[in-house]
């Protein structure tokens, strides 16, 4: 069964009137819990996506870039988009269960807030309305300032493009150290483990963007010790 069947199965739950705890609560155990992941980022992306005023296709195209999503899936996956955008219910509420959800699982949250970022720099600009409302959700998933600043310094260009803050640590650690929690990071970011967290393997793409940025400032780090 298409990942995007049993996703609209779940919305069609909400439709009818089920709780998103309730639904969510269905979806906490794998294969299901990638299912939850994908709900997550398309209903903070949907709210995120008109966060500045409007909802572009470069908007929508970045979802479908981040999902990978096959051709014969692409109906649905729309269903489900608008379905989200068009819900009443606010961002705030969403982001607020899905951090319950994950609560044990810092990890994962920090993977839904990769594809939010993604989304956000799909037209090229990032508005300060798209900032408040990626900062909220961060609070909200009970990121602290660094794991923020390290998100956005990765996908914004305007961002201070510092590699301490990509990999969150400080600059006087000892290279050592900062060299543990690189190895650290490039384990968590191994698609094997975020598929082990729950995330998709029609959005294992993002992984991609994280090696690549998490291994660039290592490499910067390095050089500049040695």
């Amino acid at each position: 069964m298409s990942i995007w069947t049993r996703i609209s199965d779940a919305l069609s739950a909400l439709a009818q009137g089920e709780s998103l705890t309730a639904v969510f609560e269905k979806l906490r155990s794998p294969p299901e819990r990638s299912v939850a992941f994908t709900i997550a980022v398309i209903a903070l992306g949907a709210k995120m996506a008109k966060a500045d005023g409007q909802v572009t296709r470069d908007e929508v195209t970045a979802f479908r870039d981040v999902f990978q999503i096959a051709r014969e899936d692409e109906d649905g996956a729309a269903r489900v988009f608008n379905m989200a955008r068009t819900d009443v219910a606010g961002y705030q509420d969403y982001a607020g269960k899905i951090a319950r959800m994950f609560a044990e699982d810092s990890t994962t949250l920090c993977d839904l807030m990769e594809g939010l970022f993604h989304i956000a720099m799909a037209d090229g600009f990032y508005h300060p309305n798209e900032n408040a409302f990626l900062e909220d959700v961060s609070q909200i998933f009970g990121q602290t300032d660094a794991q923020f600043k390290a998100l956005r310094a990765r996908f914004v260009p305007d961002a201070p493009n510092d590699p301490y803050t990509v990999l969150g640590v400080p600059h006087d650690m000892p290279l050592p150290d900062i060299r543990k929690i690189w190895r650290q990071l490039v384990r968590e970011t191994h698609p094997d483990a975020m598929m082990a967290r729950g995330v998709p393997e029609e959005a294992i793409r993002l992984a991609e963007k994280k090696m690549i940025d998490i291994n660039r400032a290592w490499d910067e780090i390095n050089d500049a010790r040695v």
